[in-house]
């Protein structure tokens, strides 16, 4: 079933939220970005605000009405909370020939990571999380911290009401309308003088929050609304890929000149895999302190860009620059199927926004089909 609130029931909503401990993560502004961080109001969120991308291109604007979510996704990824960039693993202390673990690192261990709330999550991040929550919480091995913050995560998801010159979900099948992985689920229209937002609960616990919250169901042309909203931010998307068969193009094609036209102009800066909501690479450091008394272990996120993450005895395997892009398409549309049953990635655009050359994963996609299709086409011979 599908209610209405009002935009002042928004504020509600986060008061719900916090009234139950959560820690709420939202959309804010900061830096000239969207990023997440902690919100406490709806006067935290970047309302009015929208943004302009492009290859290699990001700013904000002022948008053109006073939407809470007209903008498309920026440079963060809810993945910084769920799999930190730094995570200090265990530390411990020399005793006599022997060490021990500290009483206050044991017990930091065994804390309870805190209840987070993320707010404003998109269909492609939610997709994003799925593909995640299958390289850590699922299987023989699974990471402790991960799995324990994530099943107390509650999510309100946002469909998409603008999408950004580089977003490609709909040919993903990612988006923009959110279809599960929410708690609850929210639609922003602002149409002809009216705002306000209707909402779907996805889960026991969405609908918990949401009786703290004012509502009336939603009348048939409220819901009307709200669906023009998604399929005209489907219609406005540029970019598509097309993902028949692409597991079986990229494994035939490792060889394909363009690897080595896209390596000429990778700069090797690891941006893509930062800002990727989905890439999972990461290295472990052992420091001790100056008196060589505690050693510490630390996760950190690491990329396939490195030179060093292929790194193995007699040197690195992958040691161009071609390699390591191929290495890093490659996985992410091809044996990242094989490994998880999905492609590992969810159309979101981040690669292409944020790669200082603006290199786009879906020319190169098109490039090698393209000229690979061409190969395969009957030469035309004239009749002599």
């Amino acid at each position: 079933m599908l209610f209405r609130i009002e935009t002042s029931a928004v504020q509600s909503l986060i008061e719900a939220l916090r009234q139950r401990k959560y820690n709420v993560i939202g959309p804010i502004r900061r830096g000239g970005a969207i990023v997440y961080d902690q919100i406490a109001s709806t006067n935290d969120l970047p309302k009015g605000w929208t943004d302009e991308q492009r290859p290699g291109q990001y700013r904000l604007r002022k948008g053109d009405d006073d939407r809470f979510f007209g903008f498309a996704v920026g440079p963060q990824s809810w993945k910084q909370f769920l799999f930190p960039p730094t995570l200090k693993l265990f530390s411990v202390d020399r005793n006599g020939k022997g060490f021990a673990v500290p009483t206050k690192n044991r017990e930091s261990a065994q804390a309870r990571p805190e209840q987070l709330a993320f707010f404003g999550v998109r269909s492609c991040e939610l997709y994003a999380i799925a593909a995640q929550d299958k390289i850590f919480g699922s299987g023989e091995y699974r990471d402790p911290y991960y799995t324990e913050i994530r099943k107390r995560l509650f999510i309100v998801a946002v469909n998409c009401s603008t999408s950004a010159d580089t977003c490609f979900c709909s040919s993903m099948g990612t988006g923009p309308k959110a279809k599960n992985g929410y708690d609850l689920l929210l639609t922003e229209v602002a149409a002809n003088g009216a705002h306000f937002f209707t909402v779907e609960v996805g889960s026991p616990a969405g609908e918990n929050i949401f009786k703290n919250v004012p509502h009336v169901p939603a009348s048939a042309e409220e819901s009307k609304s709200a669906e023009l909203v998604v399929s005209k931010t489907a219609a406005g998307m540029k970019r598509s890929m097309d993902t028949s068969g692409i597991k079986e193009l990229l494994y035939a094609n490792s060889e394909h000149p363009e690897w080595e036209k896209v390596g000429g102009r990778c700069l090797s800066c690891a941006n893509c895999t930062m800002v990727c909501p989905t890439c999972f690479c990461s290295t472990v450091e052992d420091t001790t302190d100056l008196s060589g008394s505690r050693a510490t272990r630390t996760r950190t996120w690491d990329s396939c860009f490195t030179m060093a993450f292929s790194y193995i005895h007699g040197g690195s395997v992958r040691t161009s620059t071609k390699s390591r892009y191929r290495q890093w398409m490659t996985h992410k549309l091809a044996s990242w199927i094989d490994q998880f049953g999905t492609s590992g990635c969810v159309g979101c655009g981040r690669c292409i926004t944020w790669c200082p050359v603006g290199i786009d994963i879906t020319d190169e996609a098109r490039v090698i089909r393209e000229s690979t299709s061409r190969e395969r086409e009957p030469q035309n011979t004239k009749e002599k």
